[in-house]
Order: C-alpha cells, then sequence, then structure tokens
C-alpha cells in the first residue's frame, strides 16, 4: 500500500511501531488513518454450531465498533482496533492452524475459542508467541492449569457448573436415578464427569453412562437402552446441536425423564434443533454467567443493542466475548501499549472490571473469580431464568 506524505506527523508511524500488534496504515477521507492494533477471534462459524460461532463473532464486533466510535488512546496516540476473525470449525486440527495464523501476523491478543476441545491446544500457540488469549466459553478445567501465564477465561469452569447441577438434579429435582450421556469432546465430557461426582455425593444413582459424537443425529439405541433403566434425569454434556435431536427421539420414544445439561444446550436454538416442542419445565440447564438485580438492566441493554445491530437475538455467549474484549483492551490502555509482553501484566491483575456480565477478576490461574452461574428451564418457548447462583 502506498502512503501519503505526512511531514511532520512522524509521531503518529512512531506510535504505531510503538504499539507493537501492526505497523500498517490506511488512508481514510484524504489523511494519515491511525495506526492498527489488531485483535483476533476465533471460532466455528461453519458445521453444526457455526450460530454459536457467529453469535461470538458477534460480540466481539459489536466491542470493537463501540470502541472504535469511542476512540481508543494507547500511550497518548489514537489508534484503529481491528478484529481478524478466524473459523476453527470447531476442530482441534483447524483450531490449531488458525491459532498459528494469527500468531504469524502478529495480534496483539486473541479473543476465542467457543470450545474447550479447540482452545486447550491453540492455547500452548498462543503461549509460545507470548499472545494474550481470553475465551469467552470454554469450560474445561484444562485450560487454565497448564501454566500459561497467556491463558485467561471469564465464564465459570466445568468443575463450578458441572456440580452446580448435579446437586440441583438431587436437592430441587429430587432425582433419584440419573442417566449421563456425552459426546466424548473436551467439554461434553467434563461437564458429564463434574455432574456425575456432585449427584452421586448427594445420593443419586447414575443408572447409565453412555456416549455419542458431536456430530451424531441417532440416539435411539442409546435411548431405548436408557428406557428401561426408568431414570428420573438424563444428563447430556454436549451441544444444542446434539442435544435437540436427542430430545425429540427421546419425546418419540415416551422417555418424559427430565433432561439436563450445561451451558452447550443452553441456548435460544435448542427449540428448533428439537423439533419445536420440549415441553414445559421439561429442560434445566445452565449458562456459565449470570446477572441479576441492577446489573440485570445492563445485559438487558445489551441484548436490545445486539439484535437492533445484527437483527439477531443473542444465542449464548456474545456478551462474553463482548466483555473479554473490552477487558483485554482495556488492559493496553492501562498499561500504555499493545505490545503483549508489556500489557500482559496487566491484564492478569485485572480486578473488578465492570461488565455487562458482572464484575470481572482474573485468579493466578487467569480463571474468573467467583464466577456466576444462572440456571434455567425453558417454558412457553422461551429461557426463564430460575436463579443466578455463585
Amino acid at each position: 500500500m502506498q502512503f501519503k506524505r505526512v511531514s511532520p506527523v512522524l509521531a503518529v508511524v512512531a506510535a504505531a511501531v510503538l504499539l507493537g500488534a501492526c505497523g500498517k496504515k490506511e488512508e481514510a477521507g484524504g489523511t494519515a488513518a491511525l495506526p492498527v492494533v489488531k485483535i483476533g477471534h476465533v471460532g466455528p462459524v461453519s458445521g453444526a454450531i457455526a450460530h454459536l460461532g457467529k453469535d461470538n463473532e458477534y460480540g466481539a464486533r459489536m466491542a470493537i465498533d463501540e470502541l472504535n466510535a469511542a476512540g481508543v488512546t494507547i500511550d497518548g496516540h489514537k489508534v484503529k482496533l481491528e478484529l481478524m476473525t478466524e473459523d476453527d470449525g470447531a476442530d482441534p486440527k483447524q483450531g490449531t492452524a488458525v491459532a498459528q495464523k494469527l500468531a504469524d501476523a502478529k495480534v496483539a491478543g486473541v479473543i476465542g475459542h467457543l470450545n474447550s476441545g479447540t482452545t486447550i491446544p491453540a492455547s500452548k500457540i498462543y503461549s509460545d508467541a507470548g499472545i494474550p488469549q481470553i475465551s469467552p466459553s470454554a469450560t474445561n478445567p484444562k485450560y487454565t492449569r497448564q501454566g500459561y501465564k497467556t491463558a485467561f477465561r471469564v465464564v465459570a469452569d466445568d468443575v463450578h457448573l458441572g456440580s452446580t447441577l448435579g446437586k440441583y438434579a438431587v436437592s430441587t429435582l429430587k432425582a433419584k436415578t440419573i442417566a449421563v450421556i456425552d459426546d466424548r469432546t473436551a467439554y461434553g465430557q467434563g461437564v458429564a464427569e463434574e455432574f456425575s461426582k456432585a449427584a452421586e455425593a448427594a445420593g443419586a444413582k447414575i443408572v447409565a453412562k453412555e456416549f455419542t459424537t458431536d456430530k451424531a443425529t441417532d440416539f435411539n439405541a442409546i435411548l431405548t437402552s436408557i428406557k428401561g433403566k426408568k431414570p428420573d434425569v438424563v444428563f447430556f454434556g454436549g451441544m444444542d446441536a446434539v442435544g435437540g435431536p436427542m430430545l425429540k427421539q427421546m419425546k418419540a420414544l415416551g422417555l418424559t425423564a427430565k433432561f439436563m445439561g450445561g451451558d452447550g444446550i443452553c441456548t435460544t436454538d435448542l427449540i428448533k434443533f428439537a423439533g419445536g416442542d420440549i415441553g414445559e419445565e421439561q429442560v434445566y440447564c445452565a449458562e456459565a454467567g449470570g446477572v441479576e438485580g441492577e446489573a440485570k438492566a445492563g445485559m438487558d441493554k445489551f441484548r436490545a443493542d445486539f439484535k437492533a445491530k445484527f437483527s439477531a437475538e443473542v444465542q449464548l455467549y456474545a456478551p462474553y466475548v463482548y466483555d473479554a474484549t473490552k477487558v483485554l483492551v482495556n488492559a493496553m490502555v492501562k498499561a500504555n501499549s499493545s505490545d503483549p509482553a508489556k500489557y500482559l501484566p496487566v491484564l492478569a491483575a485485572t480486578a473488578d472490571y465492570q461488565g455487562v456480565t458482572g464484575p470481572i477478576t482474573f485468579d493466578e490461574k487467569g480463571d474468573i473469580k467467583n464466577g456466576a452461574l444462572t440456571l434455567l428451564t425453558y417454558k412457553g418457548g422461551q429461557r426463564v431464568q430460575l436463579a443466578v447462583i455463585r
């Protein structure tokens, strides 16, 4: 790209070098544009859960657009934030390939990935490159227990999520017998294991443990076997694109057990995947995160603004992506640098950042402290909040 002469405004060029994320300059309206800071975002925008990946991407886009509109100044120089989006297809191999692509592009930071199965292998690449990574949705505990100083997340992990659901199944739903199915992914297995441990500790009996895949569509053999054991609850560790058809087939077989799952099934699209009817208070799930009281007004505004901007309802994780993006940039501003080596310590020290998903403080592993969970059910074709638990 050709650059116009800007004479004494060499300070802007110097700022671009100082910022380190990207020395790129653009032309806009006949004047030299601002130095660009590249931020990566990765999620599955192809495949069975592309709707969730796009939801995440929209959350990042919304944050970047708002920050650029308000103006971001780092070390006394205004900058332009640029979002680099990549598709990992919810596939670990593809996830590491795009992670390397972002590392080679020398992005200042990464928001993603969505799935634990892609987030965990990609995290080594970002660590090796010294690039901070905030996952808005990966809940497998291993992600932040590898010792990487670059890994952060803004949602509670599977230990918290699975154990809360396990206790709820026994104490509130009064389940005595439970069947557990997982999709063999890092997320699905992790949340199912934590759920099972908590349910058994609370006094329930696990009468069946089955598994499928994250691409399966036929569950009749598994469900027929489970039906004979007459469980009070069927727990599924996996995503809505598999959980929905499973629910539909449960109904066809006359399996009337309550259906439970983690945040992966807790979406607005679950009803569509289940064929349009899942019954009143038939499904119980937990979303990692949640707000209540006065903070709910901020979340409601976010959802309204999101719908106005993208003509789409929030699916699940978009608010957490939005907050993660703003937390990342806030650390750069406070550190007076978008150089990962300089702002990483500031990011790690993030405390009481007030996001739309609630206050964000990272612990020594990069996990959110005192992370919230929202318990939900479905009534009248809508998700209905039951409680926010910390």
